[in-house]
């Protein structure tokens, strides 16, 4: 799949296409169906299907503070977005140039000038330019001016409540890794570097975890123990497995996974921590990805390192059976 960063490396010579556009964060079911229907479009036309993104979330221009959590970075939508079929990727910079774009000219001058879309399919909550005044309701008149099509494509709703970014947000925060995985159509996936922890996982209590160093602003589950699918791969460090152990890139592992502070020990830093069930490897600079499936407990300070090594043997047995590994 062809990645574009800025209008301006979108190829001359692009012919016609289908275009969906939205921030699209996690790439749950709804904008699953989005996609879907925009790649079926595509197809039935015989031109590409792009996706249009949008990185930073566009709150974070204007309320950084108020910025939601990240469920998937723009590599991650890449990944996911070319799983359903899509050609190529525009991600677009959000900053207040384009904030202040007006709709008319987001259209003429990006999805008709540059993108030659024949059509353009939005969910029915989408909205474009300046202070938000394009819509669905003005979108296709625009479009119209430009000769393509719109398909306003309806929000998917789960017994009563609207899938959404914001509900996924909700389950991981209340630690319910699995009902944000049934929003989702998969499990929530962190992504980050194998670093150096504090060394005591295997020296100290038999556990060696691979500790993930997480991109700022990714959404984290709410703290706890979770089981898990552990899959190393290439990282910004180091391209090759190590030759001594027995995890193969690629591959994903049951894990009992650590999120939060290790309350027992004092420790203060937030940490996620995978141990890799009957595996041993050393992953240091390779980039590890953790797939939650379930819930297991929430953190809790232990009266000594016994008690702990106890729960977490306990752990390790729950893992297993929620995710068929006995």
């Amino acid at each position: 799949m062809d990645i574009w960063h800025g209008i301006e490396q979108v190829p001359a010579d692009l012919g016609d296409t289908v275009a969906t556009v939205g921030v699209f964060d996690g790439i749950h079911l709804g904008h699953r169906r989005l996609i879907g229907r925009a790649v079926e479009r595509a197809r039935e036309l015989g031109v590409p299907a792009v996706l249009v993104t949008f990185d930073p979330h566009p709150i974070a221009v204007f309320a950084p503070d108020k910025a939601p959590a990240t469920l998937a970075t723009w590599p991650r939508r890449a990944e996911l977005a070319e799983e359903i079929g899509v050609d190529a990727m525009l991600v677009l910079c959000f900053d207040r140039e384009l904030a202040a774009t007006a709709p008319e000219d987001f259209v003429g001058d990006i999805l008709a000038g540059t993108l030659h879309a024949k059509a353009v399919l939005v969910g029915e909550n989408f909205t474009y330019g300046h202070k938000a005044a394009g819509n669905t309701r003005t979108l296709p008149a625009q479009a119209a001016e430009h000769g393509m099509d719109v398909e306003i494509v309806e929000l998917l709703s789960d017994g009563g409540d609207r899938v959404s970014s914001t509900r996924v947000r909700g389950h991981l925060a209340d630690g319910d890794v699995a009902a944000a995985a049934a929003c989702l159509g998969r499990p929530h996936r962190v992504t980050g570097e194998v670093i150096h922890g504090q060394g005591r996982g295997g020296a100290q209590l038999g556990f060696p975890t691979a500790n993930i160093d997480v991109a700022p602003g990714l959404a984290v589950p709410a703290d706890g123990v979770y089981a898990a699918w552990f899959t190393a791969t290439e990282g910004p460090e180091r391209r090759a497995v190590d030759p001594d152990g027995d995890v193969e890139l690629g591959r994903a592992y049951p894990a009992a996974v650590s999120v939060g502070t290790n309350v027992t020990f004092g420790d203060t830093a937030r940490t996620v921590e995978a141990f890799i069930l009957d595996r041993s490897a050393d992953l240091y600079g390779l980039t590890g990805s953790i797939d939650f499936v379930g819930r297991i407990r929430g953190m809790e300070r232990f009266d000594g390192i016994e008690p702990l090594i106890e729960r977490m043997n306990l752990d390790v047995a729950e893992t297993r059976e929620i995710l068929g590994e006995r």
